[in-house]
């Protein structure tokens, strides 16, 4: 057995054990972190295969970009786990449909062979990398297609950014432009009054409850029985 043989193995034994993990997982955080590491094993097995350009692609894209993303999101959501573990042997027969189609395909490619994963006789005496040669065929044989999933990209793009521009008449919202320039002189008026006289508010004031007070105690008197009637 050669090292890159070696290698090989180890990415291959790493990677399904991480996977594994991924569906196994009782944690979300790990179960993404695990798939991270299913993501870099994968990655090293095309490296061997001499994929670069897929290696890169996959840990850039999926790695450097989706799976943080989706990570930051698994960490900020309060996620329930009872209830999402409520009705899960329910999907138990499309597992096992899908898994065994897996299975059927892989054993359909071992069956098979690798011959046709080989090099072409014409790329190996060019020695042409999987990069360029990859390059080559986008842009030669699959140029359409290629340019359609380019315009359905541009068209999401376009799509993502209408979306955030679009102003709901029922939202509540304020530029931030608006609120830097913003001076004191617009939402800050100083108004001249009179002085007041404060002792003449507290003397009104005492006078008034003077007054209230005497109200209540006639009040009172006369509410009483037999108030103002003199004794023989």
């Amino acid at each position: 057995m050669d090292f890159k043989s070696l290698l090989f193995y180890v990415f291959a034994f790493i990677l399904i054990g991480a996977a594994t993990r991924v569906i196994t997982a009782r944690n979300p955080v790990h179960a993404a972190l695990f798939l991270v590491l299913a993501f870099f094993n994968a990655a090293g097995i095309w490296l061997l295969l001499k994929a670069e350009f897929l290696a890169i692609v996959l840990v850039l894209v999926y790695v450097g970009a989706v799976m943080v993303l989706f990570l930051f999101v698994v960490m900020m959501l309060d996620i329930n786990m009872d209830r999402m573990r409520e009705g899960f042997w329910s999907y138990l027969p499309l597992a096992t449909t899908i898994g065994a189609v897996i299975v059927l395909e892989m054993a359909a490619v071992v069956w098979r062979g690798y011959a046709d994963f080989e090099q072409s006789a014409e790329a190996a005496a060019l020695n042409i990398g999987g990069t360029k040669e990859l390059g080559m065929l986008i842009y030669t044989e699959y140029i359409y297609g290629f340019e359609i999933a380019a315009a359905i990209l541009l068209v999401a793009m376009i799509a993502a950014v209408a979306l955030t521009l679009r102003k709901r008449k029922d939202s509540k919202h304020f530029d931030p432009a608006e609120a830097v320039r913003v001076k004191r002189n617009d939402r800050l008026r100083i108004v001249k009054m009179d002085a007041v006289d404060q002792g003449a508010i507290d003397r009104a004031s005492n006078a008034a409850d003077a007054l209230a007070a005497e109200q209540a105690a006639k009040a009172a008197e006369q509410a009483a029985p037999g108030a103002g009637k003199e004794t023989p």
